[in-house]
């Protein structure tokens, strides 16, 4: 689903995405976006923060409150304040204009291929991850702590799983930033302690004082064993 404003841009992206073999839906507003991607049910969403009506920011907080699908963000502004805001919102990545059309559709299949799930993970079953209280459900990427539903985006759920797969182990925030964006993403790793931060707001019970998610200063981030 490509939310845009600007027509040239929608040609664009539906240009490039349907000679990848994808199927498109185009939204030009933040309330239609909104109407169409909770009825249409989109496997990811291209989302441009200058909207009319209701701006992405705006889209991506009233998406959230309802679905998980993937949110890739679309913004000519530079300024770090925007992404970052876009990221604590929920959304996965984004992408500052302009932009190769290669390097977008390279991180959309990276996004897709995470979201249909991958095979070889480890745990008590094929399918489901254990710890103490937790249990990762790869199938259904639900998580659950004391058998409550957590609701994680596709994002925070990768980040959770890869830590949790390498429990004990302090992981860079390079190394995050490779195996669960699944490419380079030069010069801002900003986007792995928003994450973090986001994901232990929704798992732990007292954030300031970590159970599960450790930061280990200057290094990076570790499950705790």
């Amino acid at each position: 689903m490509i939310v845009e404003d600007e027509q040239n841009i929608v040609d664009i992206l539906k240009f490039n995405l349907r000679k990848e073999g994808f199927e498109t839906m185009e939204a030009t507003d933040g309330e239609t976006a909104v109407e169409m991607a909770l009825s249409q049910n989109p496997d990811l969403i291209l989302l441009d923060i200058m909207l009319p009506k209701l701006d992405g920011i705006s889209v991506c907080m009233k998406l959230r409150e309802s679905i998980t699908t993937p949110i890739i963000m679309l913004t000519a502004r530079a300024d770090e304040l925007d992404r970052v805001l876009g990221l604590e919102l929920g959304a996965d990545d984004y992408m500052v204009k302009p932009f190769s059309p290669r390097e977008l559709i390279a991180r959309i299949k990276a996004s897709l291929r995470r979201t249909a799930g991958a095979e070889g993970y480890v745990g008590s079953t094929a399918n489901t991850l254990y710890c103490r209280d937790l249990v990762i459900d790869i199938a259904r990427m639900g998580v659950t702590r004391n058998g409550e539903e957590i609701e994680l985006t596709t994002k925070e759920f990768e980040l959770l799983r890869f830590l949790l797969q390498n429990r004990g182990k302090v992981l860079s925030r390079e190394n995050l930033l490779e195996k669960v964006w699944g490419y380079e993403f030069y010069g801002d790793l900003r986007i792995v302690d928003v994450t973090v931060s986001r994901l232990k707001k929704k798992l732990e019970r007292n954030p300031s004082e970590p159970e599960y998610i450790m930061t280990r200063r200057g290094v990076g981030y570790y499950f705790n064993e």
